[in-house]
């Protein structure tokens, strides 16, 4: 965990918790302009989460479409052109509106500040400029369906030399992409400026929250890589427009060069969505296991050697495209190296979980399924990373099971339980505790049933991205239909059960500190008021202990 930290404010549970648009506005400051014109960081988080909510639920409706289309020989729902089409957009949707931004933009943007002590991030207006970039890439993304030829069918690669010769919406759908990356580049510098220049005076490098770290992490990343793929993907428009021939190889161009290209920032950008969710992970052990976490330096610097090490081996997406074998090496070498840093984090939490008082919550069960999930990613990752087993599992089914394990049971499951941690000091109530731990376990029963059968159907030989298979493949994949229904039934049922906990009927009013934790989020009422912090918090010197919480907790027990 991270600072034990004090504030005049803290604790106790008001007689009428206010709302969160309630305790959010300034006076004077209501309606839809408010909203739409604020600088607050807490009232742009929550206009991120309403459209993630948005935009997480249309992707999961377009992926069971195209498991249903699998799931039998031959059409079952849909023709090849439009497979292709909805395969695009479910993955554009998911990577560049949901798997990047939903947690920085979301929980980063309500907690960083707090977590940090500060009223609010370095640059307000240019916060509110990116999330309405973020709003414009989407409803490019959504025009593009509806204009030229309809929505690209190139898969979220983009990959030439077919994406400059198609006769789909290529170029609308690649400016949709653009314009979300500068929406994420914008948030990563927010971000870095607000770490090093907006800290409580006394809280040290050394007493930043964990949670903090991987968004300042990760926001270097961001900085540093999305200009290359931001580039690239003007150079594919031009391109389409100009015919210049840099990629297409009828025209003089070289499609492995946009493969370079685009793998240099698309590797990097795994750890952009992964990190966040590792951050979120490194805040909810703690907390319930009532220990602080073990290896804080050493999580600390495995994020920033993952934030580092990870911009270094795109190429080995491309070892059956044709490299040298010193090339080969390194980059398999590398692949291997960047997989140390990753397992310090398992093995931090896992060892935080050791001995501990452990309380089980909703947020818990989540972090458990996320550490599990993401284990099976990662060695499954070095899988592909030796190139002597990459070629013969390259571009199957195989590789589609590894990235939804490090992507969505990672990121995915860690915004879940972000939501189930963060939801009553972002709202000021609680929310059912059985529905919650019955929506996690069906959704995680049924993500292994959905992406289990994809490992063996890529052993067996079946391809990615195809649209229809042979009669040996039916059996995996009617299983990995029944799994995604019940994936999804999962999900939903989590969402039914937040959005019920806001409505009046079934209200319960949370805490300042319903978990017990420790960070200067904990320390303000729930739900925050609209300047953070009455007086400048006090962060305690490290280490820290989670003693007087277990004293609370004994005496309350006690009582009852």
């Amino acid at each position: 965990m991270s600072p034990v930290t004090t504030h005049p404010e803290s604790g106790g549970t008001p007689a009428a918790v206010p709302s969160f648009f309630e305790a959010s506005s300034p006076p004077g400051q209501t309606g839809i302009k408010a909203w739409l014109l604020t600088h607050d960081h807490k009232r742009l988080a929550l206009m991120y989460l309403w459209a993630v909510f948005f935009w997480l639920v249309l992707a999961l409706l377009l992926g069971l479409a195209l498991r249903v289309e699998l799931m039998f020989i031959g059409e079952t729902i849909m023709p090849a052109e439009i497979y292709n089409t909805v395969f695009t957009l479910h993955g554009v949707i998911m990577i560049f509106l949901f798997v990047i931004p939903a947690i920085p933009a979301i929980f980063g943007n309500f907690f960083l500040p707090i977590q940090i002590g500060a009223d609010d991030v370095f640059f307000p207006r240019l916060n509110l400029f990116s999330w309405y970039l973020y709003m414009i890439g989407g409803a490019f993304a959504i025009v593009s369906l509806f204009t030229g030829d309809g929505f690209a069918d190139t898969g979220w690669t983009f990959y030439v030399p077919f994406s400059v010769t198609t006769e789909t919406n290529v170029s609308l759908t690649v400016t949709a992409a653009f314009i979300l990356g500068m929406s994420s580049l914008l948030t990563g510098l927010n971000f870095v400026t607000t770490v090093h220049r907006m800290r409580v005076k006394n809280m040290g490098w050394m007493q930043v929250p964990l949670f903090t770290w991987s968004l300042y992490a990760t926001a270097w990343v961001q900085i540093l890589a999305t200009p290359v793929v931001s580039i690239t993907l003007v150079l594919v428009v031009l391109e389409r427009f100009l015919n210049i021939g840099l990629f297409d190889p009828d025209r003089g161009g070289d499609p492995l060069l946009y493969q370079h290209l685009f793998w240099m920032y698309s590797h990097p950008a795994v750890y952009i969505m992964i990190l966040p969710g590792m951050g979120v992970i490194s805040e909810i052990i703690p907390v319930f296991s009532r220990k602080a976490i073990f290896g804080y330096k050493g999580i600390v610097v495995s994020s920033l050697a993952i934030a580092i090490a990870g911009s270094l081996v795109w190429a080995h997406h491309m070892y059956t495209s044709g490299m040298s074998d010193v090339s080969v090496f390194v980059f398999s070498l590398l692949t291997f190296i960047v997989a140390i840093p990753s397992a310090i984090k398992v093995f931090s939490w896992v060892s935080t979980m050791y001995k501990g008082s452990i309380l089980m919550t909703p947020p818990l069960l989540l972090a458990l399924i996320f550490i599990y999930l993401f284990s099976v990613g990662g060695l499954t990752g070095l899988v592909l990373g030796a190139a002597g087993t990459d070629i013969h599992v390259h571009d199957t089914q195989f590789v589609v099971a590894h990235f939804h394990f490090t992507m969505f049971g990672g990121t995915g499951f860690a915004f879940f339980a972000a939501l189930h941690f963060w939801w009553p000091k972002m709202f000021g109530v609680m929310y059912h505790f059985g529905r919650a731990y019955l929506g996690a376990s069906l959704a995680a029963i049924g993500f292994i049933f959905h992406y289990v059968p994809m490992f063996i159907l890529g052993m067996q030989g079946m391809p990615r991205r195809y649209y229809d298979y042979l009669p040996q493949f039916e059996t995996g994949n009617f299983l990995a239909g029944f799994g995604g229904f019940l994936l999804v039934f999962g999900i939903m049922l989590m969402f039914v059960n937040l959005w019920m906990s806001l409505i009046d009927r079934w209200r319960q009013p949370a805490e300042a500190d319903p978990w017990g934790g420790t960070t200067l989020e904990w320390a303000v009422p729930s739900p925050p008021p609209v300047h953070n912090f009455l007086q400048e918090p006090r962060v305690l010197d490290y280490p820290y202990d989670f003693s007087e919480v277990l004293a609370r907790a004994a005496a309350k027990d006690k009582k009852d």
